[in-house]
């Protein structure tokens, strides 16, 4: 009989990749996780992992493995929580996932009072990349993202808005751009520009704005961090397209032609996945700060 703690071993060595990262993950000792991956093959009579000097990796029967057992554990989380939450109250651990930009500049006013509100409620929040986390919430490695949206829907996941957020191409002041009337698509193209890394949601609105125009992009850096390209847009080495919100004294705003289109910054839930009490209070307190 395969219980869940041996699928919480195999999933956590699946998705760390290692034996000790899933031992910390799980709070329990190195050896155990193992004891609990040796019994998993030999209860289906497969090996499920590759072990090459220090790599971990998934053999075929792994990886036929992962998507089922992710299932059957978010069921059994999902079937706990319903049952808890017959209850009415608000507790529980709520596990989210949100870009650092989002966390800096948006919830810090939608956490406070969540905390304030509902203080038995245990959030556990991941800062990573609005696209790693809206696979996260696919996945049900989490149970919430609050992200930028993709901007064309997916129907896997439900998505709601919360925040219109315009972009801006922006420079620093004494950047030539700066002292350039008149800004069309193809001027910015004689310049380098400074972006969101190729896989953001961000990046791609802005690629399919110059392509719409046939108009090839002159990258010079890219990173996932816009606090990041901020700084090096403000010390003059490119331009970049970034939210309204981070035009300061240190950027200017040009005045392009051609307008951009806004991101969505919103939540992503999974539809199959049951909402705790606490999911649903903070998602209350999301849709009371925004639009």
């Amino acid at each position: 009989m395969i219980d869940t703690p041996t699928l919480s071993a195999f999933m956590g060595v699946a998705e760390t990749g290692s034996f000790s990262a899933a031992a910390e993950r799980l709070y329990i000792t190195q050896p155990a996780i193992s004891k609990r991956i040796a019994l998993l093959e030999q209860q289906l009579g497969a090996r499920l992992f590759d072990r090459v000097g220090r790599q971990i990796q998934l053999t075929e029967a792994g990886r036929s493995l992962l998507p089922r057992a992710r299932q059957v554990l978010m069921d059994v989380e999902d079937m706990a929580r319903a049952i808890h939450d017959l209850s009415g109250s608000v507790t529980g651990k709520l596990r989210i996932g949100t870009s650092h930009h989002i966390g800096l500049h948006r919830l810090p006013p939608v956490l406070r009072q969540f905390s304030r509100d509902y203080p038995q409620v245990e959030l556990d929040i991941h800062f990573i990349d609005s696209e790693e986390a809206w696979e996260g919430v696919l996945h049900g490695e989490l149970e919430m993202g609050v992200v930028t949206l993709p901007p064309q829907p997916d129907e896997r996941l439900q998505s709601d808005v919360i925040w219109r957020d315009p972009l801006v191409f922006m420079c620093a002041p004494e950047h030539p751009l700066a002292k350039v009337d008149n800004i069309t698509l193809e001027t910015l193209t004689g310049y380098s520009a400074i972006l969101p890394s190729p896989v953001t949601f961000t990046r791609g609105i802005v690629e399919r704005l110059f392509d719409e125009h046939n108009l090839k992009l002159n990258i010079a850096m890219s990173t996932n961090y816009l606090e990041t390209i901020h700084m090096m847009v403000s010390i003059g080495l490119g331009w970049s397209v970034l939210p309204a919100t981070m035009v300061d004294g240190s950027v200017v705003e040009l005045a392009v032609d051609v307008p951009l289109p806004e991101r969505e910054l919103g939540v992503v839930i999974h539809p199959a996945r049951t909402r705790s009490n606490a999911a649903r209070a903070f998602l209350q307190a999301l849709e009371a700060s925004g639009l």
